[in-house]
Order: C-alpha cells, then sequence, then structure tokens
C-alpha cells in the first residue's frame, strides 16, 4: 500500500512497526460487488459429490449464513448504511477491506511500505526454498521412476516374515521383562520395607549402644575415681604407718632456757615471767603424755592415777584418796601449801615407775633415761653430779626450770622407747 501525498484523515496504522499510514486514494473507488467478490476464497473447493456427501453426512448440517456487522470490533448501530455519510461508509469499506485481507493470509493488514518489502523479501526467501525443495522432490520422483524394480518379492516377503517373527519375539520378550519388571518392584517394596525395620532396628541398637556406652564411662570414671581414692588412702595408710601418733600429738622441745610441751612453756624466770596460765596448759599436756605412755605399754602405776583435765589436771593418790593439783597460781602461797609441789613430786615418781616398767621388757636391761631421779622430787644431772629440786617452795626459779627440764628430757626419752616398741594400745 504505497503512502500518498493528498490530504486525508489518518485512520488506520501499521500491524507490525504500529507507525500511521494512510490508504491509497484507489480504496475509495472499490465497488460493492468488487468487495463481494474479494469475500471469494483464494483456492476454489474440489466438486462435491452429492450422493458421496449424503452417504458419508457431510450435509447433515446447515449452516445459516453470516451478516458482517462489526466494524473492526465495533458495531454500527442506528440505522442502515444507506444511512451513513460518505467517509461513514467510507471508513467501513476500507475496514472490512483489512479483514478481509487478514482473514484470507496469515499477516494482518494494514502495513507500511518498509514492512512491506520486508515481507516481501521474506516472502521471496520462502518461496524460494520451497522451489528449491519441490526441484529436489521431482529430482527424487524422476530417479524413481527410472530405476528398475529389481527386488525380489520374496525375498522381501521372507525378510517381512523374518521380522514379524523377530517382533513377535520381542514382544514376547518384552512381556517377559514386563513380568520381571513388576517382580523386581515386588522385591525391591520388600527390600525397602526390610531396609526400612532394619533402619528402626538400626537406631534402637544405636541407641542402645549409646546408653551402654554411656553406663560404661560412668562406670570407668566411678572406677577411676575409687581407684584414685583407695591409692590416695593407701597412700595416707602408709604416711599414718610411719607416723607415730605419739609424736605427732605431743611434740616436745624447748625455747631458751625452757622446755616445751606443743610450744607451751613449763616454768619461770625473773627475766620472764611466764603466765601460769601457759604453765598449767603445759602441766595438763605432760600429764595426757605419761598417762598415754603407760596406757601404750600397758602399765598401772602404783598408789597413783594421772588425772589428765587440761590446765586443771592433778593426780589422785590411792591411799587416802587425795587430789594433787598439777597446776599452780600467781597468789601467795603459805608454806604448809605444798600440795602443788607434792603433786609434781608425785609426777615425777611415776615417772620413774614407767621408767623402771620399761626396764623390765626383755632385752632392756641396759636402758635408762639420760637424768636419773630419785623419789624425794629431785632430779641429778650426770654431767654434774648435782640434783636439782622439782618443788616450788624454798627453789629458785632458775633450779625449778631446770629441773622440769630434766624432766620432759626424759619425758621425751620415755616417748622414744615407747614409739619403738610393738606393744598394742589398750583402751
Amino acid at each position: 500500500m504505497a503512502l500518498t501525498s493528498g490530504k486525508s484523515n489518518i485512520a488506520f496504522t501499521c500491524q507490525r512497526c504500529m507507525q500511521p499510514v494512510r490508504l491509497d486514494q484507489s480504496f475509495s473507488s472499490i465497488e460493492e460487488h468488487t468487495l463481494a467478490e474479494l469475500h471469494l476464497p483464494l483456492y476454489a473447493p474440489p466438486p462435491l459429490d452429492l450422493d458421496e456427501s449424503i452417504n458419508s453426512g457431510l450435509i447433515d448440517k446447515f449452516i445459516p449464513p453470516v451478516t458482517e456487522t462489526s466494524n473492526h470490533g465495533f458495531t454500527i448501530v442506528g440505522g442502515s448504511s444507506s444511512d451513513l455519510s460518505p467517509q461513514s461508509n467510507q471508513l467501513r469499506v476500507n475496514t472490512e477491506l483489512m479483514n478481509i485481507l487478514s482473514e484470507k493470509t496469515e499477516i494482518d493488514h494494514p502495513l507500511c511500505d518498509e514492512c512491506c518489502d520486508t515481507l516481501i523479501t521474506l516472502l521471496d526467501n520462502e518461496l524460494r526454498c520451497a522451489e528449491e525443495e519441490c526441484n529436489q522432490y521431482q529430482e527424487f520422483l524422476r530417479k524413481l521412476e527410472t530405476e528398475p524394480d529389481t527386488d525380489d518379492i520374496e525375498a522381501l516377503e521372507a525378510q517381512l516374515c523374518d521380522l514379524q517373527k523377530e517382533e513377535r519375539a520381542l514382544r514376547e520378550e518384552i512381556n517377559e521383562l514386563k513380568i520381571a519388571e513388576a517382580t523386581a518392584e515386588d522385591n525391591l517394596q520388600r527390600q525397602k520395607s526390610e531396609q526400612s525395620r532394619l533402619k528402626l532396628q538400626e537406631d534402637q541398637f544405636f541407641r542402645e549402644y549409646c546408653r551402654h556406652k554411656r553406663q560404661l564411662s560412668e562406670t570407668e570414671d566411678q572406677y577411676q575415681s575409687l581407684d584414685n581414692e583407695l591409692r590416695y588412702v593407701e597412700g595416707q595408710l602408709e604416711r599414718l604407718g610411719k607416723t607415730n601418733a605419739l609424736n605427732a600429738t605431743f611434740h616436745i622441745w624447748h625455747n631458751g632456757h625452757f622446755a616445751t610441751i606443743n610450744t607451751f612453756r613449763l616454768g619461770r624466770l625473773p627475766s620472764e615471767p611466764v603466765d601460769w596460765n601457759e604453765i598449767n596448759a603445759a602441766w595438763g599436756q605432760t600429764v595426757l603424755l605419761l598417762n598415754s605412755l603407760a596406757r601404750k605399754i600397758n602399765f598401772t602405776f602404783y598408789g597413783y592415777q594421772l588425772v589428765p583435765f587440761g590446765n586443771h589436771s592433778y593426780i589422785k593418790v590411792l591411799d587416802d584418796n587425795t587430789e594433787l593439783p598439777l597446776h599452780g597460781s600467781s597468789r601467795f602461797r603459805f608454806i604448809w601449801d605444798s600440795k602443788f609441789d607434792l603433786g609434781m613430786s608425785a609426777f615425777l615418781e611415776c615417772l620413774g615407775q614407767l621408767q623402771s616398767a620399761m626396764l623390765e621388757r626383755p632385752g632392756q636391761s641396759g636402758f635408762a633415761l639420760p637424768y636419773r631421779m630419785s623419789e624425794k622430787g629431785k632430779i641429778e644431772d650426770p654431767t654434774c653430779n648435782k640434783s636439782y629440786s622439782i618443788k616450788i617452795q624454798l627453789n629458785s626459779e632458775e633450779q625449778w626450770t631446770k629441773a622440769l627440764k630434766f624432766m620432759m628430757t626424759n619425758l621425751k626419752w620415755a616417748l622414744a622407747w615407747v614409739s619403738s616398741q610393738a606393744v598394742q594400745d589398750v583402751p
């Protein structure tokens, strides 16, 4: 459709590039008769045999004629076409013409000049390809017509029979394979069910394994803990077996001029007036040690009973049932108040009785404490053959302190001797 330079209203657009187009003036001279001819099909239908059509049922249905009342998607209302203006009538004719062209071909109309040229080029290429394909078919047809028919009919029939037999065999094989496939599918389903069951059983066994593994780990930890505890207890037992309870309980040493037991000083000096509470506590520890040594060797004192009572310990005289205190005070004492001195003398006598008991042991005839003790409350230094009284009255504090120091030395030796003996303690 060529574009014209004449004055006309633009009512159509190109269906490919959507650009406005102007129709040629020749479209305005189309008559009704020409328009009716355009409605005819481009290809004439083959002749119809009425008898065969009746038998085949092709004309059993009646299709009424269709009256064109649409106008490019719009319906014209309000009277017949004779009432329309010339411009409206021309627009209707042009629209109907474009609809006819679009229905008869696979291309929507109208098109502009550039799109028409492009379309013509494409159609020429399709036509050339179709002509080349047609020539190839014609050449192949001529080749088939010119080649002689030399095929053996019997051989072809035999080959056909063989192929049919092979087809039947293949079909039977296909049926067998289908049966085998169904059987395999059933086996697969059973195996899947068995797999699911085994999976559940495996999970259960794994949980049991984890539980037993945890119990084993806990048992091993408990065993290791008990083994460590046993080793510790055995070590403690071995250490305690090598440890002497009396040595650990009663530590006898010295602090300058004073003898000490468990850090408590025993004695007094003018330059170092030890408090009587400390002296009484030291006497309490000393009484307890001597009583423990006697019990350790199953010995009972003659005429005396040691009563450990802390810083108020005393010795009980069994003959007259009197108590001799082993604790003093800083208050003024009368010269006839000698119970404290009598108690210390009785303690020294008890230590002498313990020495005698140790000497009575087999193989201990040559054993003796370093300082010799007498029954009158005196203790002798063998280095200078000088005796020191353990009594505090009519005695100096220096000599009394030295006598206590010698007494504690003898007690330490007695402690060492008892510790070396394998005598069971009788409660």
